[in-house]
């Protein structure tokens, strides 16, 4: 059975920055999310407030609240919020230490390591909880570098990249993977961050807390773990950030350690800056395109759009440009499925058909 948990996610609950809560009420393997914590959305339905479906999963004002209102403890606290800034305010601290007072375990997706905290520790042993730092790296010993193995893969290897972070690679991929084993295609999916992580894939690594001279070879060991272990048809890695994005490098080790055989690309035509970073203007798709494939020396087989801020007609519209303009299949997979991306990777990857029930 799945651990119950509770997910704190103040004021960012379907936004940009609420990344992890909403990942976790989309679809999670390791735990039963029975509330989300966010003052400004509560007595709200999770689900009818990010995807307009009713989950029965309740958002709460506060975690007094849901402990009232809830039948039991739940076993665990996730922090869901995913800000740039690195550390906790006081007041998240004091968020966290109510959670460990009430009896549940902290599950933490910070760069900041909470179980190498004195007061954090002193707290999880008086309470007899525990503290899980879900972006803590494995020690040093146990890192790898990257071999060139990856080059033994002899299935395709996707990498979901995108225009820039928060813009919905991790969901696009793990629609894609669901779509894929549907039609009797064996996929599995890589993660590359703490979401996929918590969400409970098998494979992966948050790769952005690591060191350059591992990053790549830890990419390159989590495929080649997945392809050994689930003898899949396909693979589909997580990307992270974007290429052309200053702040951050993840998407360059990603495409290193992966060697992509082919990439689909996560867009959010509405945006006119890069996430976090109001004064940089978002590099233009067609560009972000072409960076990408000469880095890669791979191509950009389709393109999936995120439709934040976005009309049903202007994201009608927006596909049939995108379409004519590129001569890609567009499509967004969370209104509109993937059926034009598994037909582009089978005629990519003709190798598919014998294992598709597609006709």
């Amino acid at each position: 059975m799945k651990a119950k948990a509770l997910v704190y996610c103040e004021n960012e609950f379907g936004r940009i920055d609420g990344k992890v809560a909403n990942g976790l009420i989309r679809q999670s393997e390791t735990y039963e999310i029975v509330g989300v914590i966010d003052s400004s959305k509560a007595g709200q339905d999770a689900g009818e407030y990010l995807e307009g479906v009713k989950n029965a999963i309740p958002i709460f004002e506060s975690i007094a609240v849901a402990l009232e209102e809830l039948n039991a403890i739940p076993e665990y606290f996730i922090y869901g919020v995913a800000p740039l800034a690195a550390f906790l305010s006081d007041e998240q601290r004091e968020v966290i230490f109510s959670a460990m007072k009430g009896g549940m375990n902290i599950v933490n997706g910070l760069p900041e390591f909470l179980s190498e905290n004195t007061q954090f520790a002193r707290m999880a042993r008086n309470y007899g909880i525990t503290i899980l730092d879900v972006r803590k790296p494995p020690k040093r010993e146990n890192l790898h570098n990257f071999s060139g193995r990856i080059q033994e893969v002899k299935v395709p290897i996707i990498t979901v990249m995108g225009t820039d972070c928060a813009v919905g690679k991790r969901t696009t991929s793990l629609v894609l993977v669901e779509a894929l084993r549907n039609v009797g295609i064996n996929a599995v999916f890589v993660t590359t961050g703490q979401t996929g992580l918590l969400q409970g894939s098998k494979y992966g690594v948050a790769i952005d807390v690591l060191t350059s001279g591992f990053a790549t070879g830890e990419v390159e060991n989590a495929i080649l773990n997945a392809y050994n272990q689930e003898g899949p048809d396909i693979i589909v890695v997580e990307g992270q950030g974007a290429l052309s994005h200053p702040a951050f490098t993840s998407s360059s080790a990603i495409i290193r350690g992966a060697m992509p055989d082919a990439i689909i690309i996560q867009h959010s035509p509405k945006r006119k800056s890069y996430c976090d970073y109001p004064r940089i203007p978002l590099l233009d798709l067609v560009d972000e395109i072409e960076m990408i494939e000469v880095f890669s020396k791979s191509k950009v087989i389709a393109i999936t759009i995120n439709p934040e801020n976005m009309t049903q007609e202007e994201l009608n519209q927006i596909i049939n440009q995108y379409e004519s303009e590129y001569d890609l299949p567009v499509s967004d997979v969370l209104l509109h499925g993937c059926d034009k991306l598994i037909k582009e990777l089978i005629k990519t990857f003709p190798e598919l058909e014998r294992e598709s029930v597609l006709v």
